[in-house]
C-alpha cells in the first residue's frame, strides 16, 4: 500500500473528527490509538461517510511507518501526562527530520520543553491551537500552529485546507510565531470565550429577571441580535438553546439545566497569566469568579434562605427600551473583554520576542472557532490600522462606538444593581472604560498609604523624582 501523507494519534471525538476533515480534503492519513476499538471506529466512520482514506493501525510501529517520509504526526490527547506517554511511544519509531504535532489545549510552557526535548533527538514539534469543538474539527476549525516554522512548512498545504474557511478572508490559520506561542494563543481565546459567555448570561438573566421574558422571547431577540453587529456564534446557538423544549418533562430544557458551570482551565491560565503579565482583565477574571460561585450550589441554596426578600425596585419596565439596552451593553462590554484578552496577548509576545501579529490573530479567529463573530472583522481593521495600538478601546472606531453605547450601558448596570441582578462582567468592563479613560485615578492615595506603612516611596506630579515623607512624624506633628 502506498504511504500516507499524514498520520493522527488520539482517536477520541476531536480527533476522529479532524482526520475524516483531513482525508475529506484529499490527504490520505494513518490513524492510531492505545484502545484498538476507537481505530476501528474511526476507520468505519470513515468508509460511512465518503469512503475517505482513512487507514487504521493497531501498534505504533506500523502506524509510524505507513507515513510518508519527513512524517508528520498530529497528536490529540488529554493535556499533561497523556501527551509525554504519547511522544515517547511514537518518538521510538521516527526518525531525524520527523515531526510530532501536539493539537491538545496544553500549557505553553510544556510545548517549549518538548520542542526543545524533541530538537534534541532531532525531530521537530509544534504546539497547535485548535478550536472549533467536534463540528469544527470535522468540517473546519480555527488553527493556531506555533514552534518549529520548517515543521509547520511540511504541514502548511494540509492545513490551509483543513481550517475553516472565510470568504475574503480566506483560511481561519496562520504560523502564530516560535515556541509555545501557538498554544499560548489559544489558552487566551479560551479567556476571551469565558468572558464572552459571560456576558451573554447575564443579558440573558437581566432579560429575564428584571424584562421578565419568556424563554419564546429570549430566542426571538437572540435570533434578531445576530443579524446585526452580534451576529456570532455563541449568539446563534444561545438563540437555539431558547428554543428547544424539554423531551423528558414540560417546558424547555434550559429551565431544567442545573445552574452550574464547569472547566477545564485554561481560562485559569489566562486569568493567571494576566497577573503575571501585569494586565488589567477584570471582564475575564470575572467570567471564572462566576464559573466559581456557579460551582458552589449548595451554599448559594442555602443562602437563598437567609437573604429572603424582594429585591426588585418594582418599577415597571419598558421591554423594547430594556432589550436595545441591553443588547448595547452587551457590545460595549464585550469590545472591552477582548481588548483584555489582545493585551495579554501582546504583552507576552513583548515578553518573550514572539512578534505576534494581532490582526492576523483576529482573522483565523472569524470562522471556526467557538469565538467567531463578525465583530473580529473590525478587530482585524482596527490593527490593521494601527498594529501599536496600545489598547482596543482607542481605535478610532470603537472609541465612537464605546462613546455612543455608554449611557445605555450604565443604565443596565444600574437597573441590574437595583433589582438585585449580579452582572459582574458587565460591571466589571465598564468599571475596565470608566478607569482606563481616566487621566486621574485614586491610585495616588493608595501609593501615599504605602509609602506611610512601608517607606515604598512615590513621584508627584509636578517634580520628577522619588520621594518618602514620614507620614505619621507630620501627622503627629500637626496634631500637637
Amino acid at each position: 500500500m502506498a504511504l500516507t501523507r499524514i498520520g493522527l494519534a488520539g482517536l477520541a471525538v476531536m480527533g476522529q473528527n479532524l482526520a475524516l476533515n483531513i482525508a475529506e480534503k484529499g490527504f490520505p492519513i494513518s490513524v492510531y490509538n492505545r484502545t484498538t476499538s476507537k481505530v476501528d471506529e474511526t476507520v468505519q466512520r470513515a468508509k460511512a461517510e465518503g469512503n475517505l482514506p482513512v487507514y487504521g493501525y493497531h501498534d505504533p510501529a506500523s502506524f509510524v511507518n505507513s507515513i510518508q517520509k519527513p512524517r508528520v504526526v498530529v497528536m490529540l490527547v488529554k493535556a499533561g501526562a497523556p501527551v509525554d506517554q504519547t511522544i515517547a511511544t511514537l518518538a521510538a519509531h521516527l526518525e531525524h527530520g520527523d515531526c510530532i504535532i501536539d493539537g491538545g489545549n496544553e500549557w505553553y510552557e510544556n510545548t517549549e520543553r518538548r520542542e526543545k526535548a524533541m530538537e534534541e533527538r532531532g525531530l521537530l514539534y509544534l504546539g497547535m491551537g485548535v478550536s472549533g469543538g467536534e463540528e469544527g474539527a470535522r468540517n473546519g476549525p480555527s488553527l493556531m500552529p506555533g514552534g518549529s516554522l520548517e515543521a509547520y512548512k511540511y504541514i502548511e498545504d494540509i492545513l490551509l485546507k483543513v481550517a475553516a474557511q472565510v470568504p475574503d478572508s480566506g483560511p481561519c490559520v496562520t504560523y502564530i510565531g516560535k515556541g509555545g506561542s501557538g498554544n499560548f494563543v489559544k489558552m487566551v481565546h479560551n479567556g476571551i470565550e469565558y468572558g464572552d459567555m459571560q456576558l451573554i448570561a447575564e443579558a440573558y438573566d437581566v432579560l429575564k429577571s428584571v424584562g421578565k421574558l419568556t424563554n419564546s422571547e429570549l430566542q426571538q431577540v437572540f435570533s434578531e441580535w445576530n443579524k446585526g453587529e452580534l451576529l456570532s456564534f455563541l449568539i446563534e446557538i444561545t438563540a437555539d438553546i431558547f428554543g428547544i423544549k424539554d423531551e423528558q418533562g414540560d417546558g424547555y430544557l434550559v429551565d431544567k439545566v442545573l445552574d452550574k458551570t464547569g472547566m477545564k482551565g485554561t481560562g485559569k491560565w489566562t486569568v493567571q497569566q494576566a497577573a503575571e503579565l501585569s494586565v488589567a482583565a477584570p471582564t475575564i477574571e470575572a467570567s471564572l469568579d462566576s464559573r466559581f460561585l456557579s460551582g458552589l450550589k449548595d451554599e448559594r441554596v442555602e443562602a437563598s434562605k437567609i437573604f429572603q426578600g424582594d429585591y426588585s425596585n418594582g418599577l415597571p419596565v419598558d421591554k423594547a427600551q430594556l432589550i436595545e439596552d441591553v443588547r448595547q451593553a452587551l457590545y460595549a462590554s464585550k469590545i472591552c473583554s477582548y481588548a483584555q484578552g489582545m493585551n495579554i496577548i501582546k504583552a507576552k509576545s513583548s515578553e518573550k520576542g514572539w512578534g505576534l501579529n494581532l490582526g492576523e490573530l483576529a482573522r483565523i479567529w472569524k470562522g471556526g472557532c467557538i469565538i467567531r463573530a463578525i465583530f473580529l472583522d473590525r478587530i482585524k481593521k482596527a490593527y490593521d490600522r494601527n498594529s501599536d495600538l496600545a489598547n482596543l478601546l482607542v481605535d478610532p472606531e470603537f472609541a465612537q462606538e464605546i462613546m455612543d453605547r455608554q449611557a445605555a450601558w450604565r443604565r443596565v448596570v444600574c437597573l441590574a444593581i437595583n433589582n438585585g441582578v449580579s452582572t459582574p462582567g458587565m460591571s466589571a468592563s465598564l468599571a475596565y472604560f470608566d478607569s482606563y479613560r481616566r487621566d486621574r485615578l485614586p491610585a495616588n492615595l493608595v501609593q501615599a498609604q504605602r509609602d506611610y506603612f512601608g517607606a515604598h516611596t512615590y513621584e508627584r506630579v509636578d517634580m520628577p523624582g522619588s520621594f518618602h515623607t514620614e507620614w505619621f512624624k507630620t501627622a503627629r506633628n500637626s496634631m500637637n
